[in-house]
């Protein structure tokens, strides 16, 4: 995710938002500054072509030497991350290949790769895609081109959405190429440059980048593990800035896994009502139902939830809200990347029929449709979308205890929840170390995001995301990993337990 907000340049100002806690390290001063500078180009909070300000700038920001900052953008040079040229400064870029494979293990298939929080392909999508194929002749005397989505697809779409309890027809669906084009399509159309746009912090990093492409101006909300959402903070925001739109994750949160309760969806629906909000409620996550230990139901839902909602859905549905909109006017976002497969492109935006005429106007500047076949392929799965879920709860249930029972067992002065769904669990350091450890790891062979990678403006250094999708055996050597990257990195006295002592 780019800070940049204005230009190809960061201010002092602003990195040293990103930059906070680098001073944590025993390191040297200039290896510690060179160290978390060089991790905000690898997770991408500094993107590639952004300027860096000058050593001098820099130097008296941060309070350090002048002397300081010029040996960490000189180490930062020597590894690849930065060039420097007489009356350009410096700028950040990628290292070339040889300098990568030399931060990293010697064998490529020794890195494991936690950064995304996904799973592998579900069964049958080899068989569905045949079946596509034959299906396709029926289509090719035709453009191919399709901003709007096949009527199947649509009609599949909206027939889950009436599984779940909300009522939908086929001409309320926008077939998108994911939820993250979903977003930003929405984005282009609802937000003007200079517009207040409220999102949760921690948040989805790629949604912030969305409504900061289209010149919103972001307004955080708290959401936690513990509370949910802030929701006094929520509704003065809402109050004060009048937003044309506030983008929030109801079910699942990522990061956090928190669920919004019913009683709360009104009220925030309807605070959005009285001010002109377009409420975008992401529910990529909202269907990877894991439940809780001995069946409890997931927290956050409301008595009487179960009144129709959820139906046709897996573990834990006799507890499970309705979807957003059928609270109260919202926009609600969906794809198959989580569900079935990420290589399969497939995301849809569901909303009323007016706005769903806005978007497809507005669609065919930024791109010419959704591949035909895909659709093809992911209305034959929706068909046994049951089926699906159920298999992925159980899949995600037991990568879930294994991951907490290592993490808490190796790490017994972290907080480790336990999420009721979702795919990454949000776990709290004791100590604002994130992006140190995140460094750590990498030498390691495990790539992790950095919590300040969830944040509007760096924070969140006390925790880190931890996927749960992953196979046993990724998730033992991440287990590992972290535990040596634990006990590498300066400044942190914790004991530990016995790595993976009780792992199920």
């Amino acid at each position: 995710m780019s800070i940049v907000t204005s230009g190809p340049a960061v201010s002092s100002r602003a990195l040293g938002v990103l930059l906070d806690s680098w001073r944590a390290s025993s390191s040297p001063g200039y290896a510690a500054l060179a160290d978390r500078i060089r991790l905000l180009v690898l997770d991408g909070r500094l993107s590639v072509g952004t300027r860096l300000p000058s050593e001098r700038d820099l130097a008296t920001h941060l309070g350090v030497s002048r002397t300081t900052v010029a040996a960490a953008y000189a180490a930062l040079r020597d590894a690849g991350h930065v060039t420097s040229l007489r009356g350009s400064g410096s700028v950040v870029r990628l290292p070339d290949q040889a300098k990568v494979r030399s931060t990293r293990p010697a064998a490529e298939g020794d890195v494991l790769d936690f950064t995304k929080a996904a799973m592998p392909a579900v069964g049958g999508i080899a068989e569905a895609a045949q079946r596509a194929a034959g299906r396709l002749g029926a289509y090719l005397s035709e453009p191919g081109y399709d901003t709007v989505g096949r009527p199947v697809l649509r009609e599949a779409i909206a027939a889950r959405y009436r599984a779940r309890g909300l009522e939908t027809s086929a001409d309320q669906i926008v077939v998108t190429l994911g939820a993250q084009h979903a977003i930003a399509l929405l984005a282009r159309v609802l937000v003007g440059r200079g517009d207040r746009a409220v999102v949760e912090t921690p948040g989805y990093p790629h949604a912030f980048e969305a409504l900061r492409a289209a010149g919103a101006r972001l307004a955080p909300v708290s959401v936690t593990v513990d509370e949910g959402w802030d929701e006094s903070a929520l509704l003065q925001t809402l109050r004060r800035t009048s937003p044309p739109v506030a983008y929030l994750m109801p079910d699942f949160h990522n990061p956090t896994g928190a669920t919004m309760p019913e009683a709360q969806r009104v009220r925030v629906l309807e605070a959005a009502a009285d001010e002109g909000t377009i409420v975008i409620a992401d529910e990529t996550m909202a269907e990877l139902v894991v439940g809780g230990p001995r069946g409890a139901s997931f927290p956050g839902a409301g008595a009487g939830a179960g009144a129709g909602a959820g139906a046709g859905t897996s573990a834990g549905a006799a507890a499970r809200p309705l979807p957003m909109a059928a609270y109260g006017p919202a926009v609600t976002i969906g794809s198959v990347g989580k569900s079935l497969w990420g290589g399969l492109r497939i995301g849809w935006i569901r909303a009323e029929r007016p706005l769903v005429e806005r978007l497809v106007r507005a669609r065919s500047a930024g791109d010419l449709g959704t591949p035909v076949l895909e659709q093809l392929i992911v209305a034959d799965l929706l068909g046994d979308m049951d089926g699906v879920l159920e298999a992925r709860s159980r899949q995600l249930r037991h990568g879930r205890d294994r991951l907490v029972a290592g993490l808490r067992s190796a790490f017994p002065g972290w907080s480790v929840p336990s999420p009721a769904g979702g795919l990454t669990t949000w776990v709290g350091l004791g100590a604002p170390v994130s992006s140190q450890l995140v460094l750590a790891a990498r030498r390691h062979g495990l790539l992790l995001a950095a919590g300040p990678m969830f944040g509007v403006d760096g924070a969140f250094e006390r925790f880190l995301r931890v996927p749960y999708s992953y196979p046993d055996d990724e998730t033992d050597r991440a287990l590992a990993a972290l535990a040596a990257a634990w006990d590498g990195i300066d400044g942190v006295q914790a004991p530990r337990g016995a790595l993976m002592a009780e792992v199920v």
